[in-house]
């Protein structure tokens, strides 16, 4: 009796770890899916920011040559 009930815990122990796995790959998919969203975020943030960048140098450029 003693080795099925060691059997049975072990087995309950199994089911409960396969619960948590399922658990943390959902957790890893929602992350992944917020580190692709803010990725794209900072990549149109720098576009924008390269745009205003260059836009505000073409503009201090003829300025600069009257002098």
């Amino acid at each position: 009796m003693a080795i099925l009930e060691r059997v049975l815990d072990a087995v309950a122990t199994m089911i409960k770890l396969e619960g948590k796995v399922t658990g943390y790959s959902d957790v890893a998919k929602r992350q992944q899916l917020k580190i692709e969203d803010l990725t794209g975020r900072v990549i149109r943030l720098e576009a924008q920011l390269e745009l205003i960048t260059s836009v505000a140098s073409v503009r201090r450029s003829p300025r600069q040559s009257q002098r």
